[in-house]
């Protein structure tokens, strides 16, 4: 059997803010909250459980995702007047990166979490 990631727990200061903007920008489904979680469906075997916190890390979360699906994000990320750029170290330079022969683009979720969408996976051979 192949090992999937099931879930991973992403530290928030508000749980469901946190996980109704991965809806709405992602297109996720917000399931429920469930004890201190709120979890949001990404796909078939994993979930995003938002547990609020303080003084957490930043993290960096990245997905892969269709052409198709890339261009709806990237307008919503857009449309909700969010910085974007081209690397981890241009998070706000309004550019997008076409690394491997791909798109990508890096943002921030409401907690300062950098976000990022890619079409292809980098090339690390």
């Amino acid at each position: 059997m192949e090992i999937t990631l099931n879930h991973t727990i992403v530290p928030c200061s508000d749980k469901v803010f946190s996980a109704r903007f991965y809806e709405r920008i992602f297109g996720f489904q917000f399931l429920k909250v469930w004890g201190h979680f709120a979890l949001v469906r990404v796909n078939s075997s994993l979930t995003l459980d938002f547990d609020e916190s303080t003084g957490f890390s930043h993290n960096h979360y990245a997905f892969k995702v269709s052409d198709g699906q890339f261009s709806e994000i990237f307008e919503r990320v857009k449309s909700e007047g969010l910085a974007y750029g081209s690397g981890p170290g241009h998070l706000d330079d309004g550019q997008i990166n076409h690394r491997d022969g791909g798109s990508g683009v890096y943002f921030h979720d409401p907690d300062g979490h950098v976000l990022e969408i890619l079409t292809r996976d980098y090339e690390i051979d």
